[in-house]
């Protein structure tokens, strides 16, 4: 009996083994296992439409969006506080710059229709809007100390209102045509473009994973074994040039491109095509990861927002300054809706009245089915950027098999709670 229970615990130890050398977070590989399994069954039930480039390449367009903001939302969610006006923030920062589009900049200012200072100065002044709004939330719940609860259910009714107000309710629209082009289908980098994007991220990419061994060598910190890193070199090569691939497969229609050409004064050589390539909005959201990342674990902002929201008391008593931090934070988040407004209504074309509708809930539900701790203290932004894309897919998939929106919304209300309670297991197990 215990010879059986022996061999029955050898492959267990192996793979734990193996799993610590490779250094894998388990929940990451957790989430991503479920993300694929749910892409395949999505695939299965649409007879191979799910997995078509043209539907990968509109699932990241749609989900960058939510993505954006999903990020700001874990630095709220890790100092013990929530943000329940991203939505309606968005469509503010929406209606700001779609009037500056159509009303200030040609009738104010006097410049002409297709001016290169249209775009540029609508985003400015969405940037603008975002970070006041965002820190006007901040001073409120850090100055005043009313609950982050209130503050923004107030600033979900009151910005969808200013939104509408600043519009009159109605539709503005088009919208300035290199303003277009961060939306995704109309501003790509194009086949050759992207490859070099490729080629150069899995070099930043090989890089990083060569100077942080470097770096764990000289302090005399342990390393994996050459081989595991030589395995994740090559996970994150081919992932970065598989995605490359992918969008680089949906071709361009014929008409669309013969238009193209046209507008360049040119005449489209017969039997020729091409693909989109990377939309500008996913280099946005690979931006903005970056640079998150970068701050929630290498500048000290990021150390003091997991330290405020780990142990407010030992914070405070360690001489941070929580109120004027909590300012930060939603202000960062009010930069990340106007980013995201920039995306949502370039994509559209246009500012609706609707736009950012429910995206509070879209996003908060992107966070904490990314990992972050509704206690605080814990979150990663890779985690919320996964998140976002599996809420996406559920609801593309769904949609792409014929489920109705109200049944799509169950279903997804469903996997949040269940998501939560598998993460609650998960840190219970680990004793994270």
């Amino acid at each position: 009996m215990s010879e059986s229970s022996d061999s029955l615990t050898e492959p267990t130890r192996t793979q734990k083994s193996l799993l610590a050398q490779l250094e894998i977070d388990t929940r990451l590989l957790g989430m991503i296992g479920a993300f694929i399994v749910l892409c395949l069954i999505f695939n299965f039930l649409t007879d191979g439409r799910f997995l078509t480039p043209r539907n990968i390449f509109n699932l990241t367009i749609q989900t960058v969006s939510v993505a954006v903001m999903a990020t700001g939302m874990v630095f709220v969610i890790v100092t013990r506080n929530i943000d329940l006006s991203v939505g309606s923030l968005l469509a503010t920062c929406s209606a700001m710059m779609a009037t500056v589009q159509t009303l200030v900049a040609p009738e104010w200012l006097g410049l002409e229709l297709g001016s290169p200072m249209i775009a540029p100065l609508a985003i400015i002044v969405g940037l603008a809007t975002g970070i006041i709004i965002g820190s006007f939330h901040g001073w409120l719940v850090g100055y005043l100390t009313i609950p982050a609860f209130i503050v923004t259910l107030g600033g979900l009714f009151v910005w969808r209102n200013v939104a509408w107000h600043l519009t009159g309710g109605q539709t503005i629209g088009p919208l300035d045509l290199n303003f277009q082009t961060f939306g995704g289908i109309n501003g790509t980098l194009g086949v050759t473009g992207s490859w070099i994007f490729g080629v150069i991220a899995v070099a930043i990419a090989l890089y990083g994973l060569y100077s942080g061994r470097r770096a764990k060598v000289r302090h005399g910190f342990p390393v994996k074994p050459v081989w595991a890193e030589v395995v994740i070199a090559g996970i994150v090569a081919i992932a970065i040039l598989g995605f490359v691939a992918i969008l680089n497969a949906y071709e361009i229609p014929e008409r669309r491109l013969a238009r193209m050409f046209e507008a360049r004064g040119e005449v489209m050589p017969e039997g020729f095509t091409t693909g989109y390539g990377i939309p500008y909005s996913v280099l946005i959201l690979i931006v903005v990861a970056v640079v998150m990342t970068v701050v929630a674990q290498r500048m000290r902002l990021g150390r003091y927002i997991f330290a405020f929201g780990g142990n407010p008391e030992a914070a405070q008593l360690s001489g941070i300054r929580t109120r004027e931090l909590t300012v930060k934070v939603f202000a960062i988040v009010g930069v990340l809706c106007a980013i995201s407004a920039i995306v949502a209504s370039a994509r559209q074309t246009f500012h609706s009245n609707d736009i950012g509708t429910l995206d509070e809930l879209r996003v908060i539900a992107a966070a904490v089915i990314g990992g972050t701790a509704l206690s605080g203290g814990i979150g990663t932004i890779y985690g919320a950027i996964l998140g976002a894309l599996i809420m996406q897919s559920l609801q593309s998939g769904m949609a792409m098999v014929g489920v109705d929106a109200p049944y799509q919304n169950i279903v997804v209300g469903i996997v949040l709670v269940l998501a939560v309670y598998v993460d609650i297991l998960y840190r219970r197990r680990t004793g994270s």
